[in-house]
């Protein structure tokens, strides 16, 4: 995470991680789309694929960057998906440099439990310890409207999860928790850096004079 305290604006880095197909892009469009609808700054999200009209698949990465408002402070959350092609697997210790937080996307279905434990475990081999606790990492079981899926418990032993680490249930063409997982890992990378936040919130608790309203376009005082 960097903190500009001249300019008030806090710089994060978030990943969605996981296995082919296991939903990371179509998360990432769905969130994005929630989230920048009702923001001053947003731009198109970056993609590069295969180019195949059949099977237009995240070749390297998709990128997005979201501006969220909140008194004199903003935060451009600056989103990325890593590549589940394992022939392109090079590329995810690239994207993976500076994250700050992780979506970790799971393909609920029962056939695939082992290569979502593959994966999980690359993340475990690039991060080591850090994982989850200066890492934070949100599950997303995803695909739970599929018939034959895993259960939730079969996940967090087979995975050798921390006690506490957020798991949800969700259904990403659908826009379901989505959202709720995202805001669950904001919460945890600011716990990380809850120094920084408290130095944020003591500003914000503080009137902002004229000349900050005016430039950060606020019609109201901060209480």
């Amino acid at each position: 995470m960097l903190i500009d305290f001249g300019t008030r604006t806090v710089q994060t880095k978030i990943v969605f991680y996981g296995s082919a197909l296991s939903g990371k892009t179509t998360a990432l469009r769905v969130l994005y789309k929630q989230l920048s609808s009702q923001q001053s700054k947003k731009q198109g999200i970056l993609s590069i694929h295969t180019g195949h009209k059949n099977n237009n698949r995240t070749l390297f990465y998709d990128f997005g960057v979201i501006r969220l408002n909140f008194g004199i402070w903003v935060a451009d959350l600056n989103f990325w998906t890593a590549t589940g092609q394992d022939y392109y697997c090079a590329t995810r210790s690239t994207v993976l440099q500076g994250t700050d937080g992780l979506v970790f996307m799971v393909d609920s279905q029962r056939a695939l439990i082992e290569t979502n434990i593959k994966s999980w475990s690359e993340l475990i081999f690039y991060f080591g310890s850090k994982l989850v606790k200066l890492i934070p990492v949100v599950i997303c079981l995803n695909k739970r409207d599929l018939l034959d899926v895993t259960p939730v418990h079969w996940f967090r032993k087979r995975l050798n999860l921390l006690p506490g680490t957020p798991i949800f249930e969700t259904i990403a063409i659908d826009n379901h928790n989505i959202v709720e997982a995202f805001k669950a890992l904001l919460e945890g990378i600011f716990r990380v850096h809850k120094d920084a936040k408290t130095c944020i919130m003591k500003q914000l608790k503080k009137t902002p004079t004229k000349k900050e309203i005016n430039e950060w376009g606020l019609n109201q005082k901060i209480a």
